[in-house]
């Protein structure tokens, strides 16, 4: 069957005006911040909305556009009607509907099937390779697949490195939704594939090969994290070393900072309070020409942490202060995506962690409720994080029924939610509340949690 060619977006073309890509591309995220959406939009995908290559956006970005464009229509944006690109008929195209961005945290995936069909075709014509990662086995979720190159040297290009950053983008929006738990070890599969990319593929542009040794460099990130949240700190500071060091070869900043980040809180959560210190100012350090408050003040926390558990009050204080001064500035285009998930929620929490570090127990309370109450119930990890650190915090204040609530809030969503950090803290609020047993809500409560046989 011979293949249709992509028909440029010229209606698209024109709502950019004199805009740029990168211009147009930071206007769109703006606008999905003012309604509550992650899209990951940069200038490749306006360039291949405007190229045709998209023939109808998946649903975050179609409610991001009508947002931008109120009273316009799909149609009216240059795009197909979604029941066209749809099934076996539409996948006899070049052309798709949007998969490469995954960060649509609504789940909807009736409309995204074929460009990840129009990805393996490119991997099987480029070569014998092997699609990893298939699945993760969460509700029929998918890690993109990412193909392992030949043993013998050959082109990699765009397919290769849109499949890492897909990849890269679904572990992060799994692990929103459900924790580290279940995926920690299926991840692992595409990090190996796109290392092995690494190793034996030559890009045919050095801009390619600036992508995909940032793709491998977060993906590494991602999955030490998963193993970070699971338990599994070895492995987690292994795979942070291994993105600093990509990080390095490469020369990206971007990542180096991400990297430190990740190791400062992998440090605080170790009990190396001082290298969580020193890992956050070389991450500072690293991010400093990057034109991001939001990531400095991310960095700020993190060695704000390191200073609480330390006891050195006086340098947490500092820090927090700081922190804020940062945040205040507000998001930036040069913010990484990464850090989609770094709020007022998550400023609120970190904030709270270190009260409690420094045995402030009702003003690390106070905090840790504003996390909770503002955090967006779709992100179902960070919500039962952020009730758990409520939980422990009013157990340690002295409000054992308020801390009981909090708990069921929890257990309320264990069913969705995998995350051994979740778990064990949980396990250590039961402790600090077992003594109020008679209390009837504490006692409703450890009876429930006893049920659930979690175990620090």
């Amino acid at each position: 069957m011979a293949l249709s060619r992509a028909v440029p977006n010229l209606a698209f073309r024109r709502l950019r005006a004199r805009r740029s890509p990168g211009e147009f591309a930071a206007a769109v995220r703006r606008a999905a911040r003012e309604i509550g959406e992650q899209v990951a939009c940069d200038a490749r995908y306006i360039g291949r909305v405007e190229a045709g290559e998209i023939r109808c956006p998946n649903y975050a970005y179609e409610r991001v556009f009508l947002h931008m464009f109120p009273g316009l229509t799909l149609k009216d944006l240059g795009f197909s009607p979604r029941e066209h690109v749809r099934g076996r008929a539409a996948r006899a195209t070049v052309t798709t509907p949007d998969r490469a961005d995954t960060t649509n945290t609504r789940g909807d995936s009736g409309d995204t099937s074929e460009e990840s069909d129009v990805l393996r075709r490119a991997f099987m014509t480029s070569g014998p390779v092997t699609v990893v990662a298939a699945s993760l086995g969460l509700g029929g979720t998918a890690v993109a697949a990412v193909p392992t190159p030949r043993r013998t040297p050959r082109r990699v290009g765009d397919a290769e490195v849109i499949a890492v950053e897909a990849a890269v983008r679904r572990i992060r929006l799994l692990d929103d939704r459900h924790g580290a738990d279940g995926i920690y070890r299926q991840a692992a599969q595409p990090l190996r594939a796109a290392y092995a990319l690494l190793d034996s593929g030559t890009p045919a542009r050095q801009s390619t090969a600036d992508r995909l040794y940032a793709g491998a460099g977060e993906l590494s990130i991602s999955v030490g994290w998963l193993a970070h949240d699971s338990g599994r700190f070895d492995d987690a500071r292994s795979h942070y070393a291994e993105a600093l060091a990509t990080a390095r070869m490469a020369n990206d900043p971007g990542v180096e900072a991400h990297a430190f980040a990740n190791t400062s809180f992998l440090a605080k959560d170790s009990g190396r309070y001082r290298e969580a210190v020193r890992t956050a100012q070389a991450g500072r350090r690293a991010a400093r020409h990057l034109s991001s408050s939001r990531l400095l003040s991310l960095l700020a926390l993190r060695e704000a942490a390191g200073w609480a558990k330390l006891g050195d009050r006086t340098n947490c204080e500092h820090s927090l202060s700081r922190a804020h001064g940062l945040f205040d500035r507000g998001p930036s285009d040069a913010d990484p995506e990464w850090m989609s998930f770094f709020g007022e929620p998550e400023l609120e929490s970190q904030e709270a962690l270190c009260h409690a570090a420094l045995g402030d127990w009702p003003r690390a309370a106070r905090h840790a409720h504003r996390a909770a109450a503002l955090q967006n119930p779709r992100f179902s990890r960070n919500l039962a994080l952020y009730r758990v650190e409520l939980a422990t915090d009013l157990a340690r204040a002295g409000a054992p029924d308020e801390a009981a609530a909090a708990g069921h809030q929890v257990l309320d969503l264990l069913d969705v939610v995998q995350s051994s950090r979740i778990h064990t803290r949980l396990a250590a609020t039961a402790r600090v509340l077992l003594p109020q047993r008679r209390v009837p809500e504490v006692g409703a409560f450890l009876d429930r949690h006893a049920s659930t046989n979690i175990r620090a």
